[in-house]
């Protein structure tokens, strides 16, 4: 079942099948392999149940300055083009309306500002300002209830894609294996990277597995294989989970509130899910765990392995959660796993969006959420906002906290180009089929 190729991919989520897809269909890399530990391709994070579901444009994420969203606009459209092209029956993504709510003289000036003055209106031809009748047109569930001489404003947008990561990755991988370049291998834990004269040895129960070029696309374990091969020694992580509350049919599409432009965690907001548009989520909450993998107590071993129980990761660890904003949130959140005190606790937050909602009309989502790893720099002891990608001697490792989903086959594209540049361009890479796979079915605005 092993053997030798000149590519291996270490995790089968949303980042290891698109970088499978990438590589397989449009270069003419001889031989590529994707290992997963799960019996399932996208079985943990990339599963619909763990995350929000959402395709991040930055255009209503509104703690993205407008450098970063023009960086994950790119990365959604290819991502959008890609599920147009291949799922026209909408059986991995649903398109809704999105809306991030102003509610207030100064959430309204800041939405403002945002789209007139920061040039969010102009990067998202789409996004358009509406008032209150046209919110409660297009979400009678958002006005309701409201005090009618509050103003309200939201920036409004069609193309609010509802997303099965873990549906869209198995489509990816099966677009690939089409190939007869290509072997998938799911049930198969790395056990060690070892780096040899030719490449890598990566030892598994299945056996050996050598191949010129590796990358690792295994989420929080990315960073775990890296230090074992000495890679990402001034980089720890910070695991966040987040769970959700579910509500019936509340709204029709995704209604996001403001967010703090110094907190990596999205804010709570309201969205259908996106294979029961009668069920309504709210959330993420965000929880500090000690682990890699939600639920896995296994894993709490592998996060004190990259975790190090140094003074640096001490110090860093402690001088993020000393942050006025940071430390009060991060202490509200515990409380919204407290059994019955935690759903009286999230109920404010989810009146933020529909001012209506009972105590009786929202329960907490079992077996919803997953784990975020957030990547603490030891040597500025601060949290690296965005992804971490570590490039080393013929070899990748991604860590993609979000919108690293949203991201992929952006970053797929990326480290196609430099898997390539490590056969010393003795391969090619089709980027003009790729885009016409991808982002050319993307409906831009006329």
């Amino acid at each position: 079942m092993s053997g030798k190729y000149d590519l291996v991919i270490v995790g089968g989520g949303i980042s290891g099948a698109s970088l499978l897809y990438t590589t397989a269909k449009f270069t003419d890399i001889d031989s590529i392999a994707l290992i997963e530990k799960e019996a399932e391709i996208a079985a943990i994070n990339s599963h619909h149940t763990n995350n929000s579901q959402t395709l991040h444009f930055g255009d209503i994420e509104t703690n993205y300055t407008l450098e970063k969203a023009e960086g994950v606009k790119t990365g959604a459209e290819l991502l959008a083009g890609y599920l147009e092209n291949h799922d026209p029956d909408r059986e991995m993504h649903a398109k809704r309306s999105k809306m991030v709510l102003g509610v207030g003289d100064e959430e309204v000036e800041k939405l403002e500002a945002r789209y007139h003055e920061e040039g969010f209106g102009d990067l998202f031809p789409k996004l358009r300002p509406i008032g209150r009748e046209e919110i409660a047109e297009i979400e009678p569930k958002v006005v309701e209830g409201r005090d009618p001489d509050v103003e309200m404003l939201a920036l409004q947008t069609p193309d609010g894609y509802v997303v099965d990561y873990g549906e869209t990755a198995k489509s990816m991988v099966e677009v690939a294996r089409e190939e007869a370049t290509v072997d998938v291998f799911t049930g198969t834990k790395v056990e060690d990277v070892t780096e040899t004269t030719e490449g890598y040895t990566l030892t598994t129960g299945r056996g050996p597995f050598d191949c010129d070029v590796a990358v690792v696309a295994a989420g929080s374990h990315s960073l775990q294989i890296a230090k074992e091969l000495g890679y990402g020694e001034d980089k720890v992580l910070l695991p966040v989970a987040g769970s959700f509350f579910l509500a019936d049919d509340l709204l029709n599409g995704k209604v996001y509130t403001l967010q703090m432009k110094k907190l990596p965690f999205a804010a709570v907001h309201g969205d259908a899910d996106v294979h029961d548009d009668s069920i309504t989520r709210f959330g993420p909450t965000a929880k500090l765990v000690p682990t890699l993998e939600r639920g896995r107590f296994s894993t709490v071993e592998d996060f004190l392995d990259v975790f190090g129980l140094n003074a640096a990761s001490f110090l860093s660890y402690a001088n993020i959660l000393a942050d006025r904003i940071l430390l009060p949130y991060v202490l509200t959140n515990l409380l919204y796993d407290v059994p019955e005190l935690g759903r009286r606790s999230f109920l404010s937050e989810v009146r933020k969006v529909v001012p209506s909602v009972e105590l009786d009309d929202i329960e907490r989502a079992k077996g919803y959420g997953g784990v975020r790893p957030q990547i603490v720099d030891t040597s500025r002891k601060s949290l690296d906002m965005g992804e971490a990608k570590i490039v080393g001697d013929d070899i990748i490792f991604n860590i993609t906290p979000s919108p690293g989903a949203s991201t992929s086959l952006k970053n797929a594209m990326r480290d196609t180009k430099t898997v390539l540049d490590c056969f010393d361009e003795a391969y090619e890479f089709d980027e003009e089929a790729f885009r016409a796979d991808t982002i050319e079915n993307f409906p831009h605005a006329e």
